[in-house]
């Protein structure tokens, strides 16, 4: 069974968008994915289909209501029970390579696109449903921050990516930043490429990457380098290092 992307949204015309041209596009061509839009309007009970309401204790802007909400995602689970019910919020945990992965490996996933402010809290607490964000932004609703989702899970799917090892040797999926590249002509604009990498010594090759890595994870991602720097410290077992 292919990776299946259902997505709850007030705009399914919005997918498969982007995701279908290049590789992604490609890919669902040949049935590698598929994409399920779902529109949340549909699981409205009154005549104008509506989805949203004023913010309990005043406010501006609407919220979905958990109610509207619920059935949307009761109809997508029982569609697909496999697949994980994933939040587009801001208030989510920060996505992650590893969670990308993990996904990619899986059946798929339904994702739940917000407007307005945002989501009724309740439906959290009524449904399963894995509150994600895709950075320290606001945009006008999740269904862009889905789209980037998608596309970071389907281009990790067999077949998509021409070299296997094109998804395994980038930014992240070490915890460090990819070193830099290089590409013909070898001078340009009184640059050169660095010559390590112009001599063919493979081994030399690996130790100027590892090192331009974790140089520039160090400087320019700092947060990333700790991480990096805390996981490669721990002792094989997992366990605590004894204080002297």
């Amino acid at each position: 069974m292919s990776f299946t992307a259902q997505i709850l949204t007030l705009y399914p015309e919005m997918f498969p968008g982007p995701l279908g041209v290049s590789l992604a596009g490609r890919a669902l061509g040949e049935g590698r994915w598929a994409c399920d839009p779902i529109q949340i309007r549909d699981f409205a009970t009154d005549r104008h289909r509506t989805v949203d309401d004023t913010p309990a204790g005043g406010g501006a802007g609407m919220v979905l209501r958990a109610d509207i909400l619920a059935r949307a995602v009761d109809h997508a689970l029982e569609k697909r029970p496999d697949l994980p019910v994933l939040a587009m919020t801001p208030r989510g945990a920060p996505i992650t390579q590893g969670r990308v992965r993990a996904l990619a490996e899986g059946p798929g996933a339904t994702i739940l696109c917000g407007r307005f402010e945002g989501f009724d809290e309740r439906i959290f607490d009524a449904r399963p449903i894995e509150q994600v964000s895709m950075g320290d932004i606001i945009l006008s609703g999740g269904e862009m921050g889905a789209l980037l989702l998608l596309d970071a899970c389907v281009r990790l799917l067999p077949g998509v990516m021409g070299a296997a090892s094109s998804g395994v040797e980038e930014s992240f999926e070490t915890g460090l930043l990819e070193y830099p590249h290089y590409t013909r002509p070898v001078e340009w604009e009184g640059r050169t490429i660095p010559e390590v990498l112009r001599s063919g010594d493979h081994a030399k090759i690996a130790a100027w990457r590892k090192q331009r890595a974790e140089d520039d994870t160090r400087l320019r991602r700092p947060d990333l380098w700790e991480r990096h720097i805390g996981v490669r410290d721990q002792p094989p077992s997992g366990a605590r290092r004894q204080k002297d």
